[in-house]
């Protein structure tokens, strides 16, 4: 029928590509068809139960098109209309058959991009977890090798117990692995039971579980090592503590000794207990002690070489050293020795000067009452003082000053600046022998000078002592009698001035 053929074609034409002689050229004719021509599809199709709002958009899909045309085919009584009815009904079934199919592939896919989607979130978690993890490890790896310097037992006690409080998170940390390894193999497993294959390694970090299990690894081969180590240093230590505790037993007792023995030497040589020979005597006696207390120094150096040899740079238990000990020791070696030199010389100045025991008991009391500091030696002040007080005039006046001068000339001829007791006995001692003593002096010079009113170098040298002799040639001023020779010595003038009766 060309009426219906016509209008199927005009039913697959678009309202816009309508002929433009046929209806007018103007918009509303456009507008009119299209409007027309949707009024008669809906006409048809309101007996499928339909109807079209916007032809461009309702006949897309082709299926509104194809119940209008099955309408239009059964009213207008197509004789072919069985076939355009069935190829109709399989063109439904086909799209029946891609409906369920997308709607399969739908649904597969929205249950892979859950799959993927808990795989994703697996592998966050992973890195999550992974990363820290490893970290510690790295930590935990550079602390077990890391080299340790101690001194003490306290502070190789101290690395112990910190050593043994990181043992003991290691079962957490063993757990905390495996769950983060169980976090990959799930994925792992999500991915394989559901045929997806993953493109790589996981996105958010490169800390493979075979990087987590090495290192794992390294870890626990450290762990014994360390523990070897601290048990070696902690022995060391304990040894070193020993030679620590020794050492100190023995230079707390040895310390004391030396100095308890230079107090005592200091007041055997101040007080004036008995005669200068029992102080002699019992100075000695010290001597003796001393030289016996040798073996126990001798047995500090040994521990002190040990000390030496186990590198041990301190010790809490003393406040002594081996430098302080030989220095002490030294010290009273050498404050013996002076003390007994000193009371020797005392000895021969009073017997050759006839002092008695009472005068150098005197002697002794002045010089010890101004020695405040108890040094064994009198300052310029302290002396003046002395002087003062035995009656001498050295006050702060012109002669004064001159008479102390003279006297600190004699008593302290090398400008020390001190006036030790020694010297301070040979100037009373002067000050108060007579004069037959003097005389006695110089008659012991004239037999030593053969007879002559003078005396040589040559023979001084011969008939006294080394120290004497040179003492005495630097202080006899040459002789100016008639009977001269080259190198005379006045030694009458020199035996007046030792006493005191003349100036030197």
């Amino acid at each position: 029928r060309p009426e219906s053929t016509g209008m199927m074609r005009s039913a697959g034409r678009r309202p816009s590509e309508a002929d433009p002689g046929q209806g007018g050229h103007g918009a509303g004719t456009v507008q009119a068809q299209h409007l027309t021509f949707t009024a008669w599809c809906n006409s048809h199709l309101r007996k499928a139960g339909t109807q079209i709002e916007n032809i461009d958009e309702d006949f897309r899909d082709g299926l509104k098109l194809m119940l209008l045309l099955e309408v239009i085919s059964g009213k207008l009584d197509y004789y072919d209309s069985h076939n355009v009815n069935t190829r109709c009904q399989k063109i439904c079934d086909q799209w029946d058959a891609l409906g369920s199919l997308t709607h399969s592939r739908r649904e597969a896919l929205e249950k892979t991009e859950k799959q993927l989607e808990a795989i994703d979130q697996l592998h966050l978690e992973y890195a999550k977890r992974a990363a820290p993890f490893n970290n510690w490890m790295e930590s935990a790896m550079e602390d077990l090798q890391d080299m340790f310097i101690v001194h003490t037992i306290e502070e190789i006690e101290g690395l112990i117990s910190a050593h043994d409080q990181f043992k003991s998170t290691l079962p957490d940390a063993d757990r905390e692995r495996e769950a983060i390894l169980a976090i990959h193999k799930e994925a792992q497993r999500i991915a394989e039971s559901n045929h997806i294959k993953l493109s790589g390694s996981n996105p958010y970090t490169t800390v493979t579980p075979q990087i987590i299990n090495s290192k794992w690894e390294k870890v626990q081969q450290l762990v014994p090592k360390r523990d070897h180590a601290l048990l070696e240093e902690q022995s060391k230590q304990q040894s070193n503590e020993h030679l620590r505790r020794q050492f100190a037993s023995q230079a707390n007792v040895v310390g004391p000794w030396i100095q308890t023995k230079m107090e005592e030497i200091g007041r055997i040589s101040i007080e004036m207990n008995g005669t200068l020979e029992d102080q002699l005597s019992h100075l000695k006696q010290y001597e003796r002690s001393i030289v016996d207390y040798k073996p126990n120094l001798d047995l500090l150096e040994q521990q002190h070489q040990l000390i030496q040899e186990a590198l041990i740079f301190d010790n809490k238990h003393t406040n002594y050293t081996m430098e302080h000990i030989r220095v002490g020791w030294e010290q009273l070696l050498t404050t013996i020795a002076r003390t007994i030199n000193e009371v020797e010389n005392q000895i021969l100045t009073r017997d050759a000067k006839g002092i008695s025991q009472e005068q150098m008991q005197e002697f002794r009391a002045s010089f010890n009452h101004f020695d405040k500091d108890h040094g064994g030696a009198l300052g310029p002040e302290e002396f003046k003082a002395c002087l003062i007080s035995l009656g001498y005039d050295v006050e702060n006046d012109r002669q004064g000053e001159a008479e102390f001068n003279r006297i600190m000339s004699l008593v302290d001829p090398n400008h020390s600046g001190l006036v030790t007791f020694q010297a301070f006995i040979d100037f009373m001692s002067r000050e108060t022998t007579d004069t037959d003593t003097a005389d006695q002096v110089i008659a012991s010079f004239k037999v030593l000078a053969g007879d002559k009113n003078f005396i040589t170098a040559e023979e001084l040298r011969r008939e006294l002592p080394p120290d004497q002799a040179e003492y005495c040639i630097a202080r006899m001023a040459p002789y100016q009698g008639p009977d001269a020779v080259p190198g005379a010595l006045d030694y009458k003038s020199f035996s007046t001035a030792l006493y005191g009766e003349s100036d030197l």
